[in-house]
């Protein structure tokens, strides 16, 4: 099984990437992917724990090599809200991106199972599944918001 995390630079990437790295089955792979260039690090750090779990890294402005060939991305990738600013304003940034991975995601691995943990959430989930529907790949059993990471 590939897992593919989008936005693991950050700070629910990086805790949900070492979650994976720890929890997956045997002979998973996880693909970290962000835009930042010391994603590559953040993989080469999760590494050296002692796992059956191979964990690769990928940065740059095209998410393709990390998401060939996945059964399952988890998008975290966007601006967390900051003080002064409202839902509108979440909505304005973290909208393009997610509507942008989810055409990615309807070209390279479109039977994917995919988790959109990016707020607000309530509006990300939709416009992915309005994008995979154009594309002509959605599935309702495979398109869910995450709304907790334990």
């Amino acid at each position: 099984m590939k897992v593919s995390v989008i936005g693991a630079a950050g700070g629910i990437g990086q805790a949900l990437a070492l979650l994976l790295k720890n929890r997956l089955p045997a002979g998973s792979d996880l693909a970290l992917y962000d835009i930042a260039p010391v994603t590559p690090g953040v993989a080469a750090d999760l590494s050296h724990i002692p796992t059956p779990v191979s964990i690769k890294g990928y940065a740059g402005e095209d998410p393709t090599p990390a998401l060939e060939g996945a059964d399952v991305v988890l998008i975290s990738a966007g601006v967390a809200r900051k003080p002064g600013m409202d839902r509108a304003d979440l909505f304005n940034v973290n909208a393009g991106i997610v509507k942008s991975l989810a055409e990615k995601i309807a070209v390279v691995c479109p039977k994917a199972c995919v988790g959109i943990i990016t707020n607000p959430v309530n509006t990300t989930v939709p416009i992915a599944a309005e994008v995979l529907k154009k594309a002509g790949v959605y599935d309702k059993r495979k398109l869910f918001g995450v709304t907790t990471l334990m």
